[in-house]
């Protein structure tokens, strides 16, 4: 039987600031949603280089993770737990998340910035293991939530199904979500993403969701770049996208741009559920 999503909130840190960056974006959400933040630390190798480097104890770890919980407990007045654990990386993120089956991963990355260098492959593996919709943040700070959501349409069916968690945030934030269908010169693909895109266009009316509707360009090339670019122009808060789970060691070209995007707009990973239709698009 599957687990019911709890109101939780997952956030893996190393204590650098990026992690700091996540955890904040993290708080944020967890204030709109009336969620519980939990913080988690795995102690391996890294940090135990670390922690000789920096002549700590290992009860340090614990001091950190406490000084993180009252820090954003006080300044959002948001319940925040504390958890470690040791061994590898992906797996106890892995192990601790089917534990609380969380609303959402919070991941904080930048290449290789922070001694556990929680970057490329573990934010896949994440995305991919879990199912949770993983928040990948950067340097990029948000402290007022996401009023503006970008969604991409692509000729990808599996598309519609950012739209339930689109919404969700959505009417969690009063935002505006701005789709951007890709443009395609095939007929028959682009007679797809029509049809998709009237497909989401009415589910939002249906729920009262403010949306916009900007169709990509021939002329401007990349659809990712695109993409990026009008998140920047129109100071969008987030970009949604999936991520394509049968890559089982490597990114897609698409999603690396979006992801690793260099002006550093959190992106929210869905990882597509293989089922024939969701509960919500029953109602399509």
């Amino acid at each position: 039987m599957k687990k019911d999503i709890q109101n939780v909130i997952l956030i893996p840190t190393d204590f650098s600031e990026v992690c700091e960056n996540a955890i904040e974006h993290g708080a944020v959400l967890a204030k709109a949603m009336g969620s519980t933040v939990w913080l988690l630390h795995v102690i391996n190798k890294d940090t135990h280089k670390y922690l000789e480097e920096k002549n700590l104890e290992e009860g340090s770890i614990d001091e950190m993770l406490n000084k993180s919980s009252t820090k954003f407990s006080k300044k959002y007045d948001i319940q925040v737990e504390t958890f470690i654990s040791s061994g590898n990386l992906f797996e106890k993120i892995k192990e601790v998340n089917d534990k609380l089956n969380a609303k959402f991963i919070i991941l904080g990355t930048h290449g290789k910035m922070g001694f556990q260098k929680i970057a490329g492959s573990y934010v896949l593996k994440v995305v991919t293991a879990t199912n949770t919709p993983t928040v990948v943040v950067q340097k990029k700070s948000n402290t007022a939530g996401y009023k503006n959501i970008v969604f991409p349409i692509t000729s990808a069916t599996k598309d519609r199904q950012k739209v339930a968690w689109a919404i969700s945030i959505a009417q969690t934030f009063d935002a505006t979500i701005h789709l951007i269908p890709k443009y395609e010169s095939d007929k028959f693909l682009k007679s797809k993403i029509m049809t998709v895109t009237k497909q989401i266009k009415d589910i939002m009316a249906k729920y009262d969701i403010k949306f916009v509707d900007k169709v990509s360009s021939p002329e401007a090339g990349n659809f990712a770049k695109q993409v990026i670019d009008y998140t920047v122009d129109n100071e969008a808060d987030v970009i949604m996208t999936l991520v394509d789970k049968d890559k089982s060691f490597f990114f897609s070209s698409w999603d690396e741009q979006i992801i690793y995007n260099s002006s550093q707009i959190p992106v929210i990973c869905i990882n597509p559920v293989d089922t024939k239709k969701s509960s919500w698009e029953t109602s399509w």
